[in-house]
């Protein structure tokens, strides 16, 4: 069995986010066939999980107007009362189905770890999961095991041996001002492509370093502080100084990035470039010696932000280079801070748990654990095997690929319906949406661990043994076709993601659980839960970004420019109603930032309504505890993004995020008729939208 190439990083998009993809030929004859019939999604088997029909209709405060604020309506009641956990910064449906999956995956690892005649990847995952819990061991050792960093770092004398630490942040896990992974080619799905681009902050966005504002001001003071304190556990002198220099570095950093709403523009991030080339159009980064240490052979690459690459490489060349080894010092320190003893850990935590997030104390060590190992280049699979034998029933993957194909139904119908879009542009909707490649539960092709060796009592020979054995892995590939047979996600992740460059939707199996899925709810709530889930991924095939991939994923226009400039009329109104919802005082939602996923929201909870009309064959929906089909289609949705969060979590996700927070996604259903009609929403309410003011795209 070949070996998934999981290493490379995906040009996705996702929630919270197996075969090949059609020729053009079979796409074609895709768009020919005749419609499928469209099935209830579930038949009724036995109790749902939440109240009598799959809504938590306890979590409701009655006395809020749904049309004054559907959040509070649907889940006030919740929100009013829940505590927040000192070991959380938000807590929500995501969460409490995240904890489930950890439970589980906990159970694993004790049945493993209890028995002695393990298999080769139950002994990695053994001897991982001790490695991580001999906080003895680790609190012994201290700040040694990353002192052959920290020697290379301060050994440092040219720019050139800057650009070889770069260069090989991927083993050391320093963070670094410029930096690459292995892509997809977004002209040529079939190969992959090393992707630059300019990193290198420690706080969250370069809004943190440049808006002039008390709150920032008070942030930035309290980075200074944890900069020195970390810079100490190496034994630096004057740390106070050198953090307050750290900062300044950072700031120009920051003032050299580009906003990150610009950042997703995929116009402006596709700058494809020879090896040959870059010496003469990016000049003063020795490029030769930073892919040598990469491993890759890189014959072309792509340059995702032109001018913030060249503004790093500037910096690189025009700052103190003791500023430079004293910013690797400290990222080297902070970078690898959850693998190294428990001072070093805590300290790295009180600045960026709490201080940044507002989390009160660290996760349970356990909970650590799991997460460190869950990723899909760490053992995530090979844990990801057992969990779906374990708690994933086939018939669920069954039901949710007939739900997958009521919502390709309902968004067909929903194309061809369009009055905005004209003939030539459907036609290509239509080819894209046909070529949809789903992936439900677990990856058909397992990764394998052939190779890989850990040890029982070396943490962070561990982690350095894994990303060498993923690297090697990526390295073998970097010329081959790409493995479309991947996943981006373990299956016990509770997410969902839409990769464009394969035109593919992708649902692991933790997610196919309640609030979002359960076989015994009603239709109408995994049609508003699961159902608008599909439509959501589904809609980034044909955001403001996705639609600019065709059916086969590459990158091109394959729109008319007037219907081009109609999508981009309603899409820029969808930007403008969400840049108007503001949390925190002075901090809004980024509307243009968060577009793609807002488009999703809104056109997925459209394609899931018209695939729920579907199911009903023309009859009425029954009426359940009061609540209509409608209005408990509607619930579904904004139960699902029920969620509560710090103040520091709301301020980095508005500054960072992709995403709205949950609060603002669960309004999404404003732009939609029916909701009107649902819950009696009048003109005078405070989410009321006149007609011609709610966005109606897909």
């Amino acid at each position: 069995m070949k070996k998934s190439l999981i290493s490379i990083a995906l040009a996705t998009a996702f929630l919270a986010g197996c075969g090949d993809s059609n020729s053009e030929k079979e796409v074609t004859a895709k768009v020919e066939q005749k419609k499928p019939t469209v099935a209830p999604a579930v038949a009724e088997k036995g109790k749902a999980e939440l109240g009598t029909f799959g809504v938590d209709l306890s979590a409701r405060n009655e006395a809020v107007k749904p049309g004054d604020d559907f959040f509070m309506y649907a889940s006030g009641t919740w929100y009013d009362n829940y505590v927040m956990p000192a070991d959380k910064t938000r807590y929500g449906a995501f969460t409490g189905l995240a904890e489930r999956s950890e439970k589980q995956v906990k159970e694993i690892i004790d049945d493993i770890t209890s028995r002695t005649d393990l298999n080769f990847e139950e002994q990695l995952i053994a001897n991982f999961y001790h490695a991580f819990m001999d906080t003895d061991t680790i609190n012994k050792l201290g700040i040694s095991p990353i002192q052959p960093v920290l020697d290379q770092i301060k050994a440092a004398k040219t720019t050139d041996d800057l650009t070889a630490i770069f260069g090989k942040n991927w083993l050391s896990g320093v963070n670094a001002p410029l930096g690459g992974g292995m892509w997809f080619n977004r002209l040529d799905p079939n190969k992959y492509e090393m992707s630059m681009g300019a990193g290198g902050l420690g706080l969250p966005d370069r809004s943190y370093y440049l808006v002039d504002s008390e709150r920032f001001a008070k942030t930035r003071d309290a980075y200074v502080a944890h900069i020195a304190q970390m810079l100490d556990f190496a034994g630096t002198e004057n740390s106070t100084e050198r953090a307050k220099a750290i900062l300044a570095l950072e700031t120009k950093i920051a003032q050299g990035h580009w906003p990150r709403e610009k950042r997703r523009n995929r116009d402006l991030t596709l700058n494809q470039i020879k090896r040959a080339d870059l010496a003469k159009e990016y000049p003063g980064f020795n490029w030769d010696l930073y892919f040598e240490q990469t491993g890759y052979q890189v014959p072309q690459l792509n340059m995702s932000q032109p001018e913030p690459i060249k503004a790093m490489i500037a910096l690189l060349n025009g700052e103190d280079i003791n500023t430079w080894k004293d910013y690797l010092t400290y990222h080297a320190i902070s970078g690898n801070a959850s693998l190294l003893s428990e001072d070093i850990y805590n300290a790295n935590f009180a600045f960026h748990g709490t201080e940044l997030s507002g989390q009160q104390e660290p996760r349970p060590r356990w909970k650590r654990a799991i997460a460190q190992m869950s990723g899909t280049q760490s053992l995530g699979f090979a844990i990801g095997k057992v969990y779906v034998k374990r708690y994933f029933p086939e018939s669920s993957k069954q039901q949710m690929a007939e739900l997958v194909e009521n919502l390709r139904t309902a968004l067909g119908e929903r194309i061809d319906n369009l009055d905005w879009m004209g003939t030539e542009t459907k036609v290509n909707a239509r080819a894209k949406l046909a070529a949809f490649n789903p992936k439900i539960g677990y990856p058909d092709v397992w990764q394998e661990f052939d190779g890989l060796t850990l040890k029982n009592n070396d943490l962070v020979g561990n982690i350095q043994n894994i990303r060498q054995f993923f690297r090697a892995d990526s390295v073998e590939q970097e010329l081959k076709k790409t493995d479309r047979n991947r996943w981006g996600m373990a299956p016990q992740r509770v997410n969902a993601y839409y990769n464009s460059s394969f035109n593919e939707i992708v649902f692991p199996a933790a997610i196919l659980q309640p609030p979002f899925f359960d076989p015994n709810a009603d239709p109408a709530v995994n049609y508003g839960g699961i159902g608008a889930v599909i439509g959501h991924e589904m809609g980034h095939g044909f955001d403001d970004q996705g639609s600019k991939s065709d059916a086969n994923g590459i990158q091109r226009n394959w729109w008319t420019d007037a219907d081009r400039a109609a999508f981009d009329a309603k899409a820029d109104k969808l930007a403008e109603q969400y840049s108007k919802y503001e949390p925190i005082p002075d901090n809004f939602v980024n509307g243009r930032n968060s577009l793609g996923e807002n488009i999703g929201d809104v056109g997925g909870i459209a394609m899931a309504y018209h695939a729920y009309k579907l199911s009903l064959n023309g009859k009425e929906a029954p009426i359940i505890d009061g609540l209509t089909g409608d209005q408990r289609f509607f619930l579904a949705w904004a139960q699902v993004w029920k969620e509560k969060r710090t103040e520091q979590s709301m301020l980095s996700q508005l500054r960072a995020g992709t995403h709205a927070p949950g609060r603002f996604r669960a309004l999404a259903p404003r732009n939609h008729d029916a909701w009107y009609k649902a819950f009696d929403v009048k003109p005078g309410d405070k989410l009321y939208l006149p007609e011609d003011q709610r966005v109606r795209i897909w």
